[in-house]
Order: C-alpha cells, then sequence, then structure tokens
C-alpha cells in the first residue's frame, strides 16, 4: 500500500508511486495481491495509520489471503512492530524492501559487501521488533560483556563490529577504485557514465554501444553491479562506458552512503548519460530524483548544470510513444542541444548518439598539418586509427627520401600520446 500523507509534498503522483512499488515487489518475485493507496490525515506515532485504517489493512489482509504488508514508504521500528502485532502479518517499509532487493541482486563481493553494510545499518534499529530473543539475560567473561549484559546489547555490539570491519574492507574497495581510475586518467580514454532512474533503459543502451550482454530486462534494479566496457566512436578511437545503478525517489540513506564508491565512477567520467524514460508519465518527477542525487555527488550544481562533466539527455523508449506525444516531443528535444531522442530496445536515434558523444569528445580538437616520412607506417597508420585524417598527399622529397603531408584533427590527449610515440 501507498500511504498519502496529508501536507507531505510530494513531486510523484500516489497512483505513479503505487505501481512503483509493484514494481519493486514484483523485481524480487512477490505476488501482489492486492494494491491500494490510503490518504493519511493524520500521521500516528504508534502505527502511522489510523485504527480504522489499521483494521481495514488486517480485514484485506484475510480477504486476499496476504502474508505480507509492504508499506511504501518509511515506517519507525516501533510502527513496524505495533502493525505487524495488529495485522497477524510480516510488515517491511520501502526501505526494507529496497534492501532484500539489493542483498538478492547483488553479484561482485563489492556489491555484496555494500549490502550487507546497508543491511545492518537498518538492522540495528531494528532489533527490538526482529530479534525474538531480547529479554533474555545471560552472564559473561569481561570480554564479552560482563554480568548482566542484555542480549540486546550484545547483539548490537556485534553487529556494530561487523559493520566496523566491513566499512575498512569497502574503504580498500574505494582505495583500489581510485587507483583504476588514476591510472585510467593517464591513459587518453575519455570516459562516459550512464546514469538514470531504475528500469529507464540503461544496461539495455549499454548492450547496444557495447555488444555485450549485460542483464537488461524490464525490472526495477536490474542492475546493481558497475559494468565498464571499451566501445569505438566517430573520431574517438576508444572510449570506456560505464553503466551504474538505477536511482529511485527515497533511495535509503544507507544504501546511498554504502554504494558511494560504486557512483564515484560517475564523478571521473567527461560525459553522464542520463537516460530517461521518456515514455513514463512520471519522468518529470523521476529527472528531478536522478538531479538531486548528482547533485549530492556534485557532478551537478543547484541549478542542474554540470560541473566538470558534460551532461547529456537521452531520451530513451521513444518507440513507446504514440504519435501525438513523439511529435509533441520531437519539437521540444529538437530546440536543445543536450537531448538524444532515441530506442535502445530497436537502436532508433543509436548513430545520433554515437556522433553526438564523438562530436563531443573532440570538440577540444585541433587540426595539424605533418609533414612524416612515407616510411614512417607505424606513425601514418597511428594517425589514421586516433585521429580525423583529413588530408594524405604527397609531400615531395626529404632528407629521408619521399614524405607524407597529413592534415590531420587530433584532441590534445592524442596529441600527447602521438608525440609520446
Amino acid at each position: 500500500m501507498c500511504p498519502d500523507i496529508r501536507g507531505q509534498r510530494r513531486d510523484e503522483d500516489p497512483e505513479a508511486r503505487l505501481e512503483e512499488a509493484k514494481g519493486l515487489a514484483l523485481a524480487i518475485g512477490i505476488v501482489v495481491a492486492h494494491s491500494f493507496v490510503l490518504p493519511v490525515r493524520e500521521v500516528k506515532p504508534n502505527t502511522l495509520f489510523g485504527e480504522g485504517q489499521v483494521q481495514r489493512i488486517a480485514t484485506d489482509c484475510e480477504l486476499h489471503e496476504a502474508e505480507l504488508v509492504i508499506v511504501d514508504g518509511a515506517l519507525s521500528p516501533i510502527q513496524q512492530r505495533n502493525l505487524e502485532e495488529k495485522i497477524g502479518r510480516k510488515v517491511i517499509d520501502r526501505t526494507g524492501l529496497i534492501l532484500e532487493i539489493f542483498g538478492e541482486r547483488a553479484a561482485t563481493a563489492e556489491g555484496r559487501l555494500q549490502v550487507e553494510l546497508a543491511h545492518l545499518d537498518y538492522q540495528q534499529s531494528r532489533l527490538v521488533r526482529s530479534w525474538t530473543h531480547l529479554e533474555r539475560q545471560r552472564g559473561g567473561f569481561g570480554f564479552l560483556g560482563g554480568p548482566g549484559e542484555t542480549q540486546i546489547e550484545a547483539d548490537r555490539r556485534m553487529i556494530r563490529d561487523r559493520m566496523g570491519r566491513l566499512r575498512r574492507e569497502l574503504e580498500q574497495v574505494r582505495k583500489t577504485r581510485e587507483l583504476h581510475r588514476k591510472r585510467r586518467g593517464r591513459a587518453p580514454w575519455p570516459v562516459i557514465a550512464l546514469v538514470g532512474y531504475t528500469n529507464a533503459g540503461k544496461s539495455t543502451l549499454f548492450n547496444r554501444l557495447t555488444g555485450a550482454d549485460v542483464m537488461a530486462e524490464d525490472l526495477l534494479f536490474a542492475t546493481l553491479d558497475p559494468t565498464m566496457r571499451a566501445i569505438t566512436l566517430p573520431g574517438v578511437e576508444k572510449a570506456i562506458l560505464s553503466d551504474t545503478v538505477g536511482f529511485i525517489s527515497d533511495l535509503p540513506t544507507q544504501l546511498v552512503a554504502a554504494f558511494r564508491a560504486t557512483l564515484e565512477e560517475v564523478t571521473a567520467a567527461d560525459i553522464v548519460l542520463h537516460v530517461r524514460d521518456i515514455a513514463n508519465p512520471d519522468n518529470a518527477a523521476q529527472k528531478k530524483q536522478v538531479l538531486n542525487i548528482l547533485q549530492d555527488l556534485g557532478v551537478v550544481d543547484e541549478t542542474g548544470q554540470a560541473q566538470d562533466a558534460v551532461l547529456l539527455e537521452v531520451w530513451n523508449k521513444w518507440d513507446k510513444l504514440s504519435a501525438e506525444q513523439a511529435e509533441a516531443l520531437a519539437e521540444i528535444a529538437d530546440q536543445q542541444d543536450d537531448v538524444i531522442r532515441m530506442s535502445a530496445q530497436t537502436g532508433e536515434g543509436i548513430d545520433a548518439l554515437g556522433e553526438k558523444l564523438g562530436k563531443v569528445l573532440t570538440s577540444g580538437a585541433r587540426t595539424l598539418s605533418l609533414t612524416i616520412s612515407a616510411s614512417d607506417g607505424a606513425r601514418i597508420a597511428w594517425l589514421h586509427q586516433h585521429g580525423e585524417v583529413l588530408a594524405d598527399e604527397d609531400g615531395g622529397e626529404g632528407e629521408d627520401g619521399p614524405m607524407r603531408q597529413i592534415e590531420v584533427r587530433l584532441t590534445e590527449k592524442e596529441l600527447g600520446r602521438f608525440e609520446a610515440l
């Protein structure tokens, strides 16, 4: 259910939020028996909902034989425990649901570390609800906490110790990533990062551009672990394309903190491609959520303008628009230089995107006129492979024999590499 709390300003429509919550449930294999928006006039500190509403939820659970209640909002530990007691069912909130999805999907060692840290951070505030042995007292030796330490205190201390170890391991991961970024920085290859709301089509676009086989399904959070591949673009021999975890409204703070090391890849990008599901009626609110997270990362400023990278918008799923919608949106897109309309599923617009990326990455290129010995085939081939050769003509005779006169466009990075040959 989606609580619609009076006085709480939201950009998203309650029905759209409800559909998103159903999508989250489906993403982890939960069968949705019933769903509804529940208006909340006054938040009750003990249960969030009023007594009559709690009774209605309990009745609906009986009627639809539901075993689990998902509240698409934040519940305090006390509210969660009280609702479970009154309804007689397991209750989880939005944060708990997203954590469950992340726990199931994380594939790499780093991803699992991040999810476990986020889960423990969330769990330690809910020991009062989720542990069944809390009333026991036990004695012990000094290093176990001493006589009379309650089980809940021991459990909390155990969780804090485990979180400390996870943070140290993740810090090592962050340092390793930083070293890799510095190594890539020394190489002349530009980095393009895909960002966007979850299920906007980032992984489908990633596969289309790279020929890779990254998991791309019509599911929320199909991608959790970052993936990188090399691609070739017009005028650019090699660029690194990075697929990242999708953003979502009210992303749990535990997860934002845990996945910061992963999202740091975005801060090192030369181009940030914001992939939008333009066919989604709630896409304007989704864009705002993505820009808020990019602002937290320091990628854009308060006005949504990129700081160091170039920010481009990909209006994806164009094939899902009606003819009238496409016509109206095409007029808007054509007036903006930073918008590419396309369908990653059908491939429509993929060439235009490639040309745009190549144009942006070579915008600082200089046209040079070089005279090179015709026998220096390696350097001539390098220019043809890495630069945009405008002319390659006979340069007459030189001290070392026949020469070639080559006019070529090179970026500063490529020029540095050429001079180092």
